[in-house]
């Protein structure tokens, strides 16, 4: 099988053996040692990016503070994993009704308003949840609603906000200024929970929810700084048909067909964290400061991959290290059920959110460069379904399994499923695990790819 021999016989990924042995060589030219760290130049070149930059960095970091929140709040509500995983639906279902028409609503008007409109929405959205839990209402089905609703607002916003980038920065920057976008939100992932664990402990839940809505204005003094971002060209009209074109590309094309599918085995399989607020109180014997721990560590292991992230450019069988660095997601997902000491199970979720920033960069760069230009907002609009959808459903998967079995039970099937998964689709879907970026059919005029499949099947 491709994956065990994968695993077992050691894989050349740099080009050229020089290329390695500059990581390690202490006579490496400073130059080539800066390559291990992420490039800040577009925030010196551009002001208008560094301000968004910074803000929606701040604004992630409130929104990190209300997700553990809320999965604080349901459980002490309902004493009930089933219910934190219930969350994941609640946040889940309007991803995948809204998400896909996101794409081209950004694609049909001015999508600074866009931002604008949303971000307002999110800012009331956070001051009646502030407000809920001042008043006590101690009412399940609100905080449902009000999840719907921020997610709803998200599914509008990101597609419209992501598309700033080509915009504000030359092309020759956009690859950069992405890797910036990974350090800022997994920064917040790390600051996020480890900060509303701290102002839950200390101030309360109330206290959390304000900070996300106090969070949101530097991102409106931001957009407010911005030129209009009205698309170029006649647009798409938003609608089925816009959707549908893109989903048909997507189906009769197997490597990226194979890369939504990797994603989605490693999240719906192998995402554990609905199992957190149960495993702080049972497991580890703490509470929501262990919570907060927890929630933090995977995205410690995020942040330290994306920092360190220079390395992956000389990676050339990107599909290979996609199915690699989500069995080590998968192993680690399992190794974290089977320990009770609270200091290996940390590093062990460290490990595992090193292992996802891998997946989550191989999967952008192969979808981005294997995508016509006329198709890749709605397709970036499917990567946003999946990637943002895939981590609520595993949050049902994880909790409903727990209310039936055990939190330790559900973690440890989940990361197994997630292992043999991986194994699966590098035996089926061949494409992925033989894809190499350095025979990549090259795009030709109008947006597409020297492959002619892929083109009569986006032309239906």
């Amino acid at each position: 099988m491709f994956l065990v021999r994968f695993l077992i016989v050691p894989q050349p990924i740099y080009e050229h053996e020089s290329d390695a042995a500059s990581l390690t060589d202490p006579r490496q030219s400073p130059k080539k040692r800066r390559r291990l760290f992420a490039d800040v130049t577009p925030l010196r070149e551009s002001p208008e990016f560094r301000r968004l930059w910074a803000s929606q960095a701040c604004s992630a970091i409130g929104t990190q503070m209300t997700a553990v929140a809320l999965a604080v709040q349901l459980y002490q509500l309902t004493h009930s994993s089933f219910a934190v995983g219930a969350l994941g639906l609640a946040l889940a279902v309007p991803l995948l009704v809204v998400g896909l028409f996101g794409g081209t609503v950004a694609d049909s008007m001015d999508r600074r308003k866009i931002v604008l409109v949303t971000s307002s929405g999110l800012v009331v959205v956070a001051v009646v949840l502030a407000a809920q839990a001042v008043l006590d209402l101690r009412q399940v089905w609100l905080l449902y609603v009000l999840a719907a609703l921020q997610s709803t607002l998200f599914a509008i916003e990101l597609p419209a906000s992501s598309s700033f980038l080509a915009r504000l920065l030359p092309p020759e920057r956009i690859a950069a200024a992405t890797a910036l976008g990974q350090v800022s939100f997994q920064a917040s992932l790390t600051a996020g929970p480890l900060l509303a664990g701290l102002v839950i402990a200390t101030a309360g839940l109330e206290a959390a929810y304000a900070v996300d809505a106090v969070t949101f204005f530097a991102v409106l003094y931001a957009v407010l700084r911005l030129r209009a971002m009205r698309p170029e060209g006649a647009g798409v009209s938003p609608g089925l048909r816009a959707i549908t074109e893109g989903l048909r590309f997507v189906r009769h094309n197997p490597l990226l067909a194979a890369v939504f599918l990797v994603d989605l085995n490693a999240m719906v399989l192998g995402m554990p964290r609905a199992l957190f607020p149960a495993l702080a109180d049972t497991h580890f014997d703490g509470g929501a400061a262990v919570t907060g721990v927890l929630y933090a560590a995977p995205a410690v292991g995020g942040l330290l991959g994306a920092i360190f992230s220079g390395p992956l450019g000389h990676v050339h069988r990107q599909g290979r290290a996609m199915l690699f660095s989500v069995t080590v997601w998968g192993a680690a997902t399992a190794c974290f059920a089977l320990t009770a000491d609270l200091v290996l199970a940390v590093a062990i979720l460290v490990v595992a959110g090193a292992a996802d920033v891998v997946t989550a960069v191989f999967r952008a760069t192969i979808l981005q460069v294997n995508t016509p230009d006329e198709l890749r907002g709605r397709l970036n609009g499917l990567d946003f379904v999946v990637g943002e959808g895939g981590p609520r459903l595993g949050d049902v998967r994880a909790g409903s399994l727990a209310a039936i079995t055990s939190p330790v039970v559900s973690a440890l099937g989940g990361g197994l499923a997630c292992v043999a998964g991986a194994a699966l689709i590098a035996l089926f879907l061949p494409a992925v695990a033989r894809y190499d970026d350095r025979k990549r059919p090259p795009l030709v005029a109008g947006g597409g790819t020297g492959a002619p499949q892929p083109q009569q099947a986006a032309s239906g």
